[in-house]
């Protein structure tokens, strides 16, 4: 049976996933909690949320619910704006049947209005937001904590089991394993949710309406009623690049839930052998741009993958990449300062890339070659443009795309570089943790040191040529090879 709200294992949960960012006090006048959405585009299986309706229902006083979106994030392209917003018209619509206030504020240009949070801020009696250590939520959340005048938290609802329960970066996968595998049932039970019982008065929402355009007159959108024309149309006014497209996989909440759904029934029940097979277009779940935005949670995920009576082998390899890969990466990235860097990496590589920097490349690229995949090397083309065709890579060829950068680049340096580069502009879930975990582990994190090789080092060495061996290249290249 499903926990209700009030239980000791919500409140048990919150404390695990919940972190304090400014030690302020709560202002006792404010007029309404403030959730501020950031990285968990859902009202659903939402933990941050689950605190905001339990906070205003405590107080009884109603809750804001905010999200924004601004053209100053790296790379930010048509391609990200149009996921968010189409996602967002959901969230809009899924909150007006549950009677909840929800607003989205976009602005276009990077010199228009940049304090609107704080001045809803100004009137709540607490902020509550995400917790996510990647894509500019970290640093932006801190900034905006220590500028507030009432006390800032965190929440995760990215994780299945809260992040919290680590207290430091985890070295592997194998030891990060078993400590997931004995918290995670516990973790993801259900929650009965509830919805705030003190509804938003027209009065409070044309003064909120006034709040957010003191700055500059910004304005909520009618995100609920745009058409998919609407959100382009304005997405065509923000100051972003415009050469990236949106993609052709549709954004939303329902959109993640049938993906998974489909994946179940079609694909799990031979997951663990068809995995690799990058040539097989639902050989994966598909899910990565959905949980990167949080539109379907991870524990969801989990929840119906063991109810689908799928083969022990596959239930489990699947669940291990929902849980053990991206938690392990979500922990390292909350872990670790400077977790995209490579002075974050351990001793022994940093050792082995000192020993090798003056290797000889077998052939240099440009970063123009590179993006437009006019490499000597097919199968590496190809993995290239199903990135910028479809905002994904399958994950072998992934591994095999970021790998043979070390060997077409100047440094270690420029191929980190151009990895998250060529990855955080056209992939949907770039920038995400799980993005940052699998580049790191293209330059050796999380894997032990392999021989003593020109270039490579110690790092795992892989290469194109060998790729017949895990999945059918040809037909791959067919697929995405221009």
């Amino acid at each position: 049976m499903p926990h209700p709200l009030d239980s000791d294992f919500v409140r048990d949960q919150l404390v695990a996933r919940t972190v304090d960012l400014n030690g302020k006090a709560y202002r006792p006048e404010g007029e309404y909690v403030l959730y501020w959405m950031q990285s968990t585009h859902r009202l659903d299986e939402n933990w941050a949320f689950r605190a905001a309706v339990r906070t205003a229902n405590r107080l009884q006083r109603p809750l804001v619910v905010h999200q924004g979106l601004d053209p100053t994030y790296p790379h930010a392209s048509d391609r990200h704006h149009d996921f968010i917003l189409q996602g967002a018209r959901e969230t809009a619509q899924r909150a007006e049947t549950l009677g909840v206030h929800y607003q989205f504020v976009l602005r276009p240009g990077r010199d228009d209005d940049r304090r609107v949070v704080d001045r809803l801020a100004a009137r709540a009696y607490v902020v509550l937001t995400d917790l996510f250590p990647t894509a500019g939520v970290r640093e932006r959340t801190a900034r905006f904590a220590e500028r507030a005048g009432c006390r800032v938290l965190a929440i995760d609802s990215s994780c299945s089991v809260p992040s919290g329960s680590f207290r430091t970066a985890e070295y592997a996968a194998r030891t990060i394993r078993p400590k997931l595998a004995a918290l995670l049932d516990h973790a993801i039970e259900p929650v009965t949710d509830e919805v705030p019982r003190v509804a938003v008065t027209e009065a409070l929402r044309q003064s909120l309406r006034a709040t957010i355009a003191e700055g500059g007159g910004l304005a909520p959108l009618p995100i609920a009623t745009m058409t998919t024309a609407d959100i382009r149309a304005a997405i065509a006014g923000c100051a972003i690049d415009h050469t990236v497209p949106p993609v052709s996989q549709p954004s939303g909440r329902a959109a993640a839930l049938a993906h998974c759904a489909r994946f179940i029934t079609q694909g799990l029940h031979r997951y663990a052998a068809d995995r690799a097979e990058a040539s097989a277009p639902d050989g994966t779940s598909h899910l990565s741009p959905y949980l990167h935005y949080g539109m379907i949670a991870g524990a969801e995920v989990v929840r119906a993958a063991r109810a689908a009576g799928a083969p022990a082998d596959d239930e489990y390899a699947f669940v291990q990449q929902v849980t053990t890969w991206r938690e392990l990466s979500f922990n390292w990235c909350v872990r670790t300062p400077a977790f995209d860097q490579l002075a974050s990496l351990p001793a022994w590589l940093q050792a082995t890339m000192r020993d090798h920097a003056q290797d000889t490349r077998p052939v240099l690229y440009d970063l123009a070659t590179l993006e437009a995949a006019e490499t000597h090397d097919a199968l590496w083309n190809a993995a290239q443009r199903e990135l910028v065709t479809t905002g994904v890579i399958h994950n072998y060829p992934r591994m095999l795309w970021g790998k043979t950068l070390l060997l077409w680049t100047e440094s270690y340096e420029q191929a980190r570089a151009w990895m998250f580069h060529l990855n955080d502009k056209y992939a949907t879930d770039g920038r995400d943790p799980n993005s940052v975990g699998g580049i790191m582990w293209c330059l050796g994190l999380w894997d032990r040191p392999w021989g003593n090789k020109p270039v490579w080092g110690g790092i795992r060495p892989m290469v194109t040529a060998r790729a017949r061996l895990k999945f059918d290249v040809a037909a791959y290249c067919r697929r995405f090879g221009g």
